[in-house]
Formats: C-alpha cells, sequence, structure tokens
C-alpha cells in the first residue's frame, strides 16, 4: 500500500495493463491525470498532440496495428467532444479504446460552471463501458473495469474523472488482474456445424471465402486452408493483410476500394465463405449466391445480407476444423486474372505520359517497405490506392478507418504506428483533402522524433466525392479544393519535405529518403506527390463480360478506363476457355 494523488495511481493501472503512451491535451479538469502522467513518466510516455481528436484516431490506430488497448485523453466540454471522432472509429471497428475525460470539481457540477457538461449522455451511444467517478479511492477500480471491458467487448470504454478526485491522495494497492487475465483460450467447434459447412462447399462448384478482421493473427491457418481446398481468397479492406497481398490466391476486395479480380470472382461464385465480418456492403453481393456466415457474435450474423448457414465460432478454430477439398480450374482461373490487373497496374506505375500516376507512388512505397512496416492508410480514393499498391506479404500492419470512414485518419495512425511499432518503418498515406484536416500534427512527430513518412497524394480534389456527384449527375460543387505546397507546410512545421510530379521525381525523392533512413533521420517526412486528376478505375462494377453484360457496355467501360480486354480478358472468358462454362 503506498500512498499518491489518484491522478498517479491512474497510470500505475495503465502501466499494470502494459499501456506505454497516451495521447491528449492538458486543460484544467483534467491536470492531475497529467500530472500523473508526469509522475510516471518513466513508465508511460506522455504524446502532446496539438488536437484531441488525432490522439483518439492514433488510439484507435494502436488497437488496429497491435490489439492492445489505445488511450486517448481530454479536458472538461470541447476537450471531450474533440474525441469523438476517435472513438467512434473504435467501435466501428471493434477495437478495443480507453478515453479519459476531465471534469470540472465535484462541487462546481450542476452550476453552469466553466466548461461544465452533461458528459455522461454525451457517450453512450460510443461506449461499451461509461462511468463517471464518485470517489477518489475508486478510481483504480474503474480504469481497470474500463479496460477489461474494453477487452471483452472490443469497443470504448469512457471514464469521466471529477479534477478534484484526481488530485485527492489515496492508499493504492496494485491489482493482480492484467496479470492474469489473458485471452489465450482455444475454442472447440460443433461438429455439425463442421460436417454442414463441408457439404455446402463439397457441392459448389465456385466457393469463395470472403475473409474479415476476425481472421487478424491467423495469416498462417487462412493461408493453409486456402491452399489445401484451392480457394480464391478476397478480403474486406480493413481486413487488408489477413492473407499476404502477394500469395496467388489473394485476389482483392470488392467494391470502389477493389479489384477486378474480386468483382468478376463475386460474378460467377455460387457459394462464399464469409468469416470474421460484418462487411455492410454484402448487401450488393449477386443474388442466388448461397452463403455460410462464421462469426463469433451472433448478431453480426445476417446483419447485412441474408444467410444460407449460420456458425457462431471463432473464426480461426472454425477454419482449423475444416477437412480440405479441392478445385482447382476454379482457382487457377482466378489466378490468372489477378496476375493480369497486377500486371496493369504495374503498366500504370511506369507510365506519366500524362500526370503522374498514384501507382508510381506505392510501387516506390513498395520497394522500400520493410516486412514489419506500419502503414496508416486515409479515407478517399486514396484509400483505393493504397489498398491496391502496398505490401502485405510479411509482418506489415495496416490500419484504415473502415466502417466510419474518417477523413484525417492518415496522419495520427502514422503517429501510432511510430509508437506501437518503434523498430519499424511508419508510412502515412492520405489525401490533399485529408492531409489538411491534421496536417498540424505534424509538429507532434518533430517533437517526438518520429521520422513518420507521410505520402500526400494532391490533385487538389475531394475525388470520392467528385466521383459520386458526377455518377449521380449532380452539379460539380465544394468538391475543389485550393492547393498547398505540403513540403513547405512539412518545412515550416519542423519536418522534411519533398515534392513528386514525375516518375524521375520520384526516383530521386525516394532514393533520398533512403540516404535519411541510412542517416539515423528522426524528422517526419512529407512527399508531396502532385497527381493527375483522374478517377480511379471503377470496380464496384466492371463490365467486361460481352456474354454478362452486352459488347456495348464493354467497349464503354473498357475506353473510359483505358483497359485492353485482350491483355485483360474476363474472368469468364478464362473459365470458358479452361472449359468451365459454369
Amino acid at each position: 500500500m503506498t500512498k499518491m494523488i489518484a491522478g498517479q495511481a491512474l497510470i500505475k493501472v495503465l502501466e499494470d495493463w502494459d499501456v506505454d503512451h497516451v495521447y491528449g491535451v492538458p486543460g484544467g479538469s483534467i491536470n492531475h491525470t497529467v500530472e500523473g502522467l508526469y509522475l510516471e513518466k518513466d513508465k508511460v510516455k506522455y504524446i502532446q498532440v496539438r488536437h484531441e481528436e488525432v490522439g483518439a484516431i492514433a488510439a484507435s490506430a494502436d488497437a488496429k496495428f497491435t490489439g492492445k488497448i489505445g488511450v486517448a485523453f481530454g479536458s472538461a466540454g470541447p476537450g471531450a467532444t474533440h474525441l469523438f471522432n476517435g472513438l467512434y472509429d473504435a467501435k466501428m471497428d471493434h477495437v478495443p479504446v480507453l478515453a479519459l475525460v476531465g471534469q470540472v470539481p465535484q462541487e462546481n457540477m450542476n452550476t453552469n460552471y466553466f466548461q461544465e457538461m452533461d458528459e455522461g449522455p454525451m457517450f453512450e451511444d460510443v461506449a461499451v463501458y461509461n462511468r463517471t467517478v464518485t470517489t477518489a479511492e475508486q478510481i483504480p477500480y474503474v480504469i481497470n473495469q474500463a479496460i477489461r471491458e474494453a477487452y471483452r467487448q472490443n469497443g470504448v470504454a469512457v471514464v469521466i474523472l471529477p479534477e478534484n478526485l484526481t488530485s485527492t491522495e489515496i492508499d493504492y494497492v496494485p491489482t493482480k488482474t492484467p496479470k492474469v487475465v489473458k485471452n489465450n483460450y482455444s475454442q472447440n467447434i460443433n461438429p455439425d456445424d463442421i460436417e454442414n459447412s463441408l457439404e455446402m462447399l463439397k457441392n459448389a462448384k465456385h466457393p469463395l471465402v470472403y475473409a474479415g478482421r476476425g481472421l487478424l493473427g491467423a495469416k498462417d491457418v487462412l493461408t493453409k486452408f486456402s491452399e489445401q481446398f484451392n480457394s480464391p481468397v478476397m478480403t474486406t479492406v480493413p481486413a487488408t493483410g489477413v492473407i499476404s497481398t502477394d500469395h496467388p490466391n489473394f485476389i482483392g476486395t470488392f467494391g470502389r476500394l477493389g479489384t477486378k479480380s474480386g468483382f468478376e470472382a463475386l460474378q460467377h461464385t455460387d457459394l462464399i465463405l464469409f468469416i470474421g465480418s460484418e462487411f455492410p456492403f454484402a448487401r450488393f453481393w449477386p443474388e442466388g449466391v448461397k452463403i455460410i456466415d462464421v462469426n463469433n457474435n451472433p448478431y453480426d450474423i445476417g446483419k447485412t445480407i441474408d444467410v444460407d448457414y449460420a456458425v457462431i465460432a471463432d473464426a480461426k478454430s472454425y477454419l482449423q476444423a475444416l477437412v480440405t477439398l479441392p478445385n482447382e480450374t476454379w482457382l487457377k482461373a482466378n489466378q490468372e486474372n489477378k496476375a493480369n490487373w497486377d500486371k496493369w497496374l504495374d503498366k500504370l506505375s511506369k507510365d506519366d505520359s500524362n500526370g503522374l500516376n498514384p501507382e508510381t507512388i506505392t510501387s516506390k512505397i513498395a520497394e522500400m517497405a520493410g516486412p514489419n512496416d506500419t502503414y496508416g492508410v486515409d479515407t478517399g480514393n486514396v484509400s483505393e490506392f493504397g489498398v491496391r499498391g502496398l505490401p502485405m506479404n510479411h509482418n506489415q500492419r495496416f490500419a484504415i478507418s473502415g466502417l466510419f470512414a474518417t477523413m484525417g485518419f492518415g496522419l495520427p495512425a502514422g503517429l501510432a504506428g511510430a509508437l506501437s511499432v518503434p523498430d519499424a518503418q511508419a508510412w502515412t498515406l492520405s489525401g490533399d483533402g485529408g492531409f489538411s484536416m491534421v496536417a498540424p500534427d505534424l509538429i507532434t512527430e518533430a517533437r517526438y522524433g518520429l521520422p513518420v513518412i507521410n505520402v500526400v497524394l494532391s490533385n487538389e480534389r475531394l475525388g470520392f466525392i467528385y466521383y459520386e456527384q458526377v455518377a449521380s449527375k449532380q452539379h460539380l460543387y465544394g468538391v475543389d479544393l485550393t492547393g498547398a505546397d505540403w513540403a513547405k507546410v512539412a518545412e515550416g512545421l519542423g519536418g522534411i519535405g519533398f515534392t513528386v510530379k514525375s516518375i524521375k521525381d520520384a526516383d530521386e525523392v525516394f532514393s533520398k529518403i533512403k540516404e535519411l533512413q541510412a542517416s539515423g533521420n528522426k524528422k517526419p517526412i512529407v512527399v508531396n506527390a502532385v497527381i493527375k486528376q483522374d478517377d480511379p478505375v471503377a470496380t464496384a462494377f466492371m463490365p467486361l463480360d460481352a456474354k454478362l453484360y452486352g459488347q456495348d457496355a464493354v467497349d464503354e467501360y473498357s475506353k473510359k478506363y483505358h483497359i485492353d480486354v485482350k491483355e485483360q480478358p474476363s474472368l469468364g472468358e478464362i473459365l470458358r476457355a479452361q472449359g468451365d462454362n459454369n
């Protein structure tokens, strides 16, 4: 038993749960939590961000990169409300985050005091655990319970801390719980579920695996299943990396962020093993396809699409229990289709005759990427380029704002990557729209000596929304952006800036970045890549099979996106050439 202020005891509980850094901005109503961080600064690093939103997003990205809880704080009133964007991102993508929220002293509550507000109801929708502490002595217990619930429910825990309580001296007794509670159980799968799944797989001619974040950490099992079953694998965007992106059985994803091979596989499959995901766009899959839905949360089964068979199970344990069956023609056709797509992207990366293609930049990142690197990818068209071009072929980690899809995710995720995986390079990929929302926190990267490589794809346009306005025949309004020299901005905020406008520039700049890395650079880097304004190829609907869509549709689509159908025949044509006419 040791006497200390409750704010210090709070931080000691974080230490017990292996939290080594916390994001936030000081304020009058959170000062003694900050004092606790000072007193424990040798154990827990305080990261002073320039906006609480950045801290909350970074905490969510910490959890996405590592599976460990991320922690952020904000003071009463505006500090608390600024946290919401990152907290909702964590809620929607089911990752554990702890939010420490300041409150005015108890004697000033309910008196219309400066920055006072009723914070509890505010967090009800976003939090799986939402408590306001009422005594100083209970603070360590409540923080411990909050972390347990965040892990148990894969969500956001909020603890509201009246400032007079965190400043009160208490007798602190460490808890044993964090040291003995571990999620290391293995699950026994119902044998009937395995038998019924196998029967459906056996009867399917073109089965397809669609994998979600529930398979994070199960790369070896998913890969083994895919190889033994000869099954192509698609993933949701947030699950990028659950199978290596250079594995021949990986064929991409579906929708605006997708691939030709992914779109066409869905048009020809007759059964989808939908596993570990609540993918919201499953509702747009073709009708008539049988679906086996595997999820450890019964609420998520059938939430976005009707399913034919439901399995309530841990995704990894389920795959381990399955016996495999062969289906080589279907797999080989999908492999060929994906290889053709990859060749086409590579061709784009080597052509700047009409302006710089984003594929040039992602190919340069791929050349430099190390086996443990982290990628924080922002929202918008940049998400498409990141998903299609960033390598996830070793132990790289990928984080994106999946269901919440908030702009401004990239740079905060770079902070998280550099802090949570310090022995690897942290990359961020942003559009100029998202980057402009959070650019001031380049100062934070500079302050803590974090050499994050921030790549900005600049085209002075909100490209994703531009596409939507064109598709819905709206007036183009509000989607043009006033440009900025992001390389100079980087220099002004304590970093190093480069501008890239051509393949030649890219070669030179990435060579300089390699030199900086070799010399032990500790400054953040910004690569302002000025790309052409062309829309990325639309993969949500790709009418390239004349048998399915008619020759006129094929001609119109291939002309618009400069696709040579001889170089990229449809999956249907490949299957028919192999004698599969289904």
